[in-house]
């Protein structure tokens, strides 16, 4: 097995550049690549946790922009006054109210979210986690927008893609240089979130989103 090192390139470019993780670098690479959101912006990152996310986000919108950022454990960072971390659990959200903070819906949603790993079933849980946030989108997403989110690869990831592509005109793997290699871990674009969906989704819309799944 190959051996982890917790202080390598990544690690280090983080703390120089003033970036809580080197996750940063992640989206970094993805927004670079895709080109997810720019400036003025409303952005949605789901498992915001430490923050290094915020931080890039928050960078690319800009002050006229907004980042609203979800998870489980308080950011302890000081974050400017158009990025706002909320904590709570990404899966138990009032869609209204974060569109409300947002003042709309978002152009894009992020999510660097994982389970706890256990070494077994790993992949099953992550993929879970993929289809919540999918579960979600149609309350977000405005027509046009755009999705990235973790998973670990697996047995059921070309059939995730594929679920992804149903939403969106484009849907495709990446996996940035900044994730370990070690790492099973990659993450899911998806591009141009169909207007026509949208349209048909209006009334699931106001039903708002099913419940989340037990045990999470």
């Amino acid at each position: 097995m190959a051996r982890r090192v917790l202080h390598d390139a990544y690690f280090k470019k983080a703390k120089a550049e003033g970036y809580v993780a080197r996750s940063a670098y992640k989206l970094i690479e993805i927004q670079d690549r895709f080109r997810l959101f720019g400036p003025g912006a409303r952005v949605l990152d789901l498992g915001c946790a430490p923050g290094s996310w915020l931080q890039v986000a928050g960078e690319i919108v800009g002050p006229r922009g907004r980042v609203v950022g979800i998870d489980l454990q308080p950011v302890e960072l000081d974050l400017p006054v158009h990025v706002t971390a909320q904590v709570g659990d990404a899966f138990d959200i009032d869609p209204a109210a974060l569109t409300g903070v947002a003042g709309g819906l978002f152009e894009a949603v992020v999510s660097d979210m994982a389970p706890n790993t256990t070494g077994a079933g790993d992949h099953f849980r992550s993929v879970r986690l993929c289809r919540r946030v999918l579960e979600i989108v149609p309350h977000l997403l405005r027509p046009g927008a755009a999705l990235a989110m973790k998973v670990f690869e697996g047995e059921q990831y070309p059939a995730l893609v594929k679920e992804v592509g149903a939403m969106f005109h484009e849907a495709r793997g990446f996996k940035p240089k900044a994730c370990r290699d070690v790492s099973f871990e990659t993450y899911i674009v998806g591009l141009g979130r169909r207007r026509d969906l949208a349209r048909a989704e209006e009334a699931e819309v106001r039903k708002g989103p099913p419940p989340a799944p037990a045990g999470w």
